[in-house]
């Protein structure tokens, strides 16, 4: 005979308790869990910026006093770079060492960025270099929107490479530049073999780059590496000033003489160095290239000193 066991009335009122209780949990949680979800569906669309270091006091990349963002991964190989660490995309190092990027939010990347407001005056800010921070456009443009809300000046130190006229990158472009104030561009070198020599890509696309910068009429600032053997020749700084010289929206030009203060990191990250044998430029070389591209015209920029 099959014996019945019923539950005893102290089993129904523990039973009746906890779905009791579990209705007041799952009412109480309604607001909690959208809360959640709203904030799972933000961080699902959140773009994160990959860093390799941050600099708080930056008083050479722009106007003023920067925040200086140096993000992870270029698709170039100057041969002058002096941020090697910053080339690959990833985390790990030539060598195959970690290369110490991270990862962060345009919000907590802010964040960290404002901190030091009280230092930047009327005239700094905050500027992205790398690496090449183009290279990471949906991160720059929430980054730039987000400081342009709060009041930032925003400045990209870029080499153009990753631009193009075509598509959505372009229109990434668009947004990127209604949030961005000041651009620092390089012309490594006007011709365009040479320029591949030198960096490892032609530079039909920076050109056109420059020209876009010129329609819009967003200010710049053009930076030239003297490099003796490569960009140090007449011939090739008379045709850079001839095509600065189309351009409207120049506040600054600087000549930058090479110098070999990175070997150490590449020696520590095992990368051959091409322009070991290369040495700094003569004063009277950076002179001669100063006067050649007209750098004392250019003076726009220094009233933000004032």
């Amino acid at each position: 005979m099959k014996i019945m066991i019923f539950p005893s009335y102290a089993t129904y009122f523990h039973r009746f308790v906890l779905y009791r209780t579990n209705i007041a949990i799952s009412q109480a949680s309604k607001t909690s869990v959208a809360i959640n979800a709203a904030r799972l569906f933000y961080f699902l669309r959140m773009t994160l910026g990959r860093i390799n270091k941050l600099e708080t006091f930056g008083s050479v990349d722009g106007p003023g006093i920067r925040f200086v963002v140096f993000t992870q991964g270029c698709p170039m190989r100057c041969k002058f770079c002096h941020n090697p660490e910053t080339w690959d995309f990833g985390t790990k190092s030539p060598n195959g060492a970690d290369n110490g990027s991270f990862e962060i939010s345009a919000e907590d990347l802010l964040k960290k960025a404002v901190r030091y407001k009280p230092y930047w005056g009327s005239d700094g800010g905050i500027t992205v270099s790398g690496g090449e921070p183009l290279a990471q456009i949906d991160f720059m443009i929430e980054f730039f929107e987000a400081a342009k809300a709060a009041g930032v000046h925003t400045c990209i130190d870029t080499s153009g490479v990753t631009f193009r006229r075509t598509g959505e990158t372009f229109a990434k472009i668009e947004r990127l530049m209604k949030a961005t104030d000041l651009l620092l561009v390089d012309i490594k070198h006007i011709d365009c073999d040479a320029h591949k020599e030198l960096t490892g890509h032609g530079n039909e696309n920076i050109i056109e780059f420059f020209r876009y910068l010129d329609e819009i009429q967003k200010p710049i600032w053009i930076r030239h590496v003297l490099v003796p053997g490569g960009s140090d020749n007449d011939e090739a700084l008379t045709r850079t000033r001839d095509f600065i010289r189309t351009l409207g929206n120049v506040k600054r030009v600087e000549v930058l003489p090479y110098h070999a203060f990175a070997l150490s990191k590449y020696q520590e990250l095992g990368i051959a160095y091409a322009l070991k044998d290369t040495q700094t430029p003569t004063a009277d070389r950076v002179k001669n290239a100063n006067e050649i591209l007209e750098t004392a015209k250019y003076t726009e920029w220094e009233s933000s000193r004032k």
